[in-house]
């Protein structure tokens, strides 16, 4: 099958390169024309594991092309996926800024040939789609398409495998024949037995972000249970365990640290209490869980002062993992971005590593921070050394090692990775969340 996917930012290179594994003939189409030029070079403006092999032998092998050339991709589609960004708004109200989505629907609209299925893949308010459908009957009534939803449920650093081996697949459609293009397209997870959720269209928009919010509010949830801990004397990673063991609550995102960050979850939550409002109805567990996550972001602040002796003015520390969570580049709402620049205004010095997140880093954390080569660079003369995100290269960290080059031996584990008595062990006093 022929498929256009406008955007080739996270969701519409992954999705697009995917499709192509699947065996569809793929055009991935972006206006920034030094992007389009750099993916035919090979280069990838995300950094997601695995993704530059799969582009490169799709590429190769003919599935999959890139090109700013929206007229053609979309003329001879079959479907046509809209994968542009969806930020939040200017305006600063939380909701959702859909000027990309609306753009790309009036810019397709001319030049739909034959039937054709335009898909919103972003993530979008309800009614998006029928507003997109609007647009397209405005600007070519003669056009035979339908518009349908297909939720993205992608998680970074593990995309490629949550597309080729999905808990499920949710289609939004009002027809027969664009549901038929859909389950053409998935075709291959057939073999898998991967179910296919049909709904009505604003079932669909509205399931991404009801799952979003609900695993937000697992975060959360566990966070408050941490803090809790940490003033009754108990052990949250003991706890955690205890209640994810039942079946009906699961062990997934129930992982206590600096609260969540990342492209989805603080924009989607925020989003989905506009949806809410502007409707008339309230989701206060969802407000709860925004509140939290915010507050749990300065309380770590206080936590990484305690831990300092009371102040950090004058301390220089060490900060391992700048990203939102590992096996990602992306900074975007990350806690790092609130808590370094709260430590750095009381006279802290930062000397701060990331695997794959520096160069983001360093446009969005203030000037004065300290980019170290590894680990043990940023922890050298350092009066503590904080874990704030947990890349696997920082799970074994040599303590010994760590403990000879630092100034205190001061260990702030954000992430609860290491327990506790290991650390002790080795001289270290110990920091952790919920673990008192």
């Amino acid at each position: 099958m022929k498929i256009c996917m406008i955007g080739t930012g996270y969701v519409g290179l992954v999705t697009g390169t995917c499709f192509a594994e699947f065996g569809h003939h793929v055009t991935c189409v972006d206006k920034l024309r030094d992007k389009i030029t750099r993916l035919h070079q090979g280069i990838m403006p995300i950094y997601e594991p695995g993704l530059e092999k799969l582009v490169e032998k799709n590429c190769s092998d003919g599935h999959l092309t890139f090109t700013t050339d929206l007229a053609g991709a979309v003329s001879e589609a079959e479907a046509v996926f809209i994968a542009v960004g969806t930020p939040t708004s200017r305006r600063g109200d939380g909701y959702a800024d859909l000027t990309y989505i609306y753009e790309a629907s009036r810019e397709l609209a001319p030049h739909i040939k034959g039937f054709t299925v335009i898909v919103d893949k972003s993530t979008v308010p309800v009614g998006t789609a029928r507003q997109v459908a609007r647009i397209i009957r405005e600007m070519n009534g003669k056009a035979d398409f339908e518009v349908a939803s297909n939720p993205e449920f992608l998680r970074e650093g593990a995309a490629i495998a949550d597309f080729m081996r999905p808990d499920r697949v949710v289609i939004g459609v009002e027809s027969e024949r664009a549901e038929s293009v859909l389950r053409s397209i998935y075709q291959p997870l057939f073999l898998q037995e991967t179910p296919i959720v049909t709904t009505s269209i604003e079932t669909a928009e509205l399931t991404k972000y009801a799952a979003n919010a609900f695993l937000a509010t697992k975060i959360s949830f566990i966070n408050e249970m941490a803090l809790l801990c940490d003033t009754i004397g108990a052990d949250v990673v003991s706890l955690a365990r205890g209640i994810g063991m039942d079946g009906r609550i699961g062990t997934k995102f129930l992982h206590p640290g600096p609260g969540y960050g990342g492209s989805c979850f603080p924009k989607d939550t925020v989003a989905l209490l506009r949806i809410a409002q502007e409707n008339g109805q309230s989701l206060r567990i969802v407000e709860a869980a925004v509140d939290v996550n915010g507050a749990q972001k300065a309380k770590m602040v206080k936590k990484i002062r305690d831990a300092l002796g009371g102040s950090e003015a004058g301390q220089t520390i060490a900060v391992l993992g700048l990203t939102f969570k590992p096996e990602t580049d992306d900074m975007r709402e990350s806690p790092s971005l609130t808590i370094l620049p709260a430590l750095i205004e009381k006279g802290a010095t930062i000397r701060a590593h990331d695997p794959h997140g520096m160069a983001e880093a360093r446009e969005m954390l203030p000037a004065n921070v300290y980019y170290a080569e590894n680990a043990y660079d940023a922890c050298t003369d350092a009066d503590a050394c904080i874990l704030m995100t947990e890349w696997n290269q920082y799970r074994a960290l040599d303590l010994d090692r760590l403990g000879s080059i630092m100034k205190r031996k001061v260990f702030i584990d954000l992430r609860n990775v290491y327990q506790p008595a290991e650390v002790k062990a080795k001289g270290f006093s110990y920091t952790g969340v919920g673990r008192s």
